[in-house]
């Protein structure tokens, strides 16, 4: 199961040296598994509404290859790497989209599921596993 989702390099998005700032793979990550969740239907305000549960970032392992910088346009992948009972395991790159796309920078995020009011950890719901399918 993967999903490609767009993004544009802005000003906003670099630093000093006028390539990204390395955290904001991170937000770029975040973006591209929100939208992936949204296009298998499950939108996290409505999912935390319905479940009083949401997922959050629990471990990140990420390894840069090359300096993304303004105006480039990114192709931020997500692909379920494994899903277990309380947290999902996903895989992500973000790839320069040009007449040779280039790796920049790769990862793997684990997503826990708990509960919203007390932030303790517990099961994804069925509904939401059989989904990830």
């Amino acid at each position: 199961m993967s999903f490609e989702f767009p993004i544009r390099v802005y000003w906003e998005d670099t630093d000093a040296g006028g390539i990204v700032f390395y955290a904001n793979y991170l937000k770029f990550f975040e973006r591209a598994r929100t939208e992936w969740l949204r296009h298998l239907g499950i939108e996290q305000q409505a999912l935390r509404e319905a479940t009083g549960g949401m997922f959050v970032v629990v471990e990140t392992q990420l390894k840069y290859h090359k300096p993304a910088q303004l105006d480039d346009l990114l192709s931020v992948n997500a692909n379920l790497l494994s899903k277990g009972r309380s947290s999902l395991i996903i895989t992500q790159q973000a790839w320069r989209q040009a007449a040779q796309p280039m790796l920049l920078c790769e990862g793997t995020i684990r997503i826990g599921w708990v509960q919203a009011a007390s932030l303790k950890p517990d099961r994804i719901p069925s509904s939401i596993l059989e989904r990830l399918s």
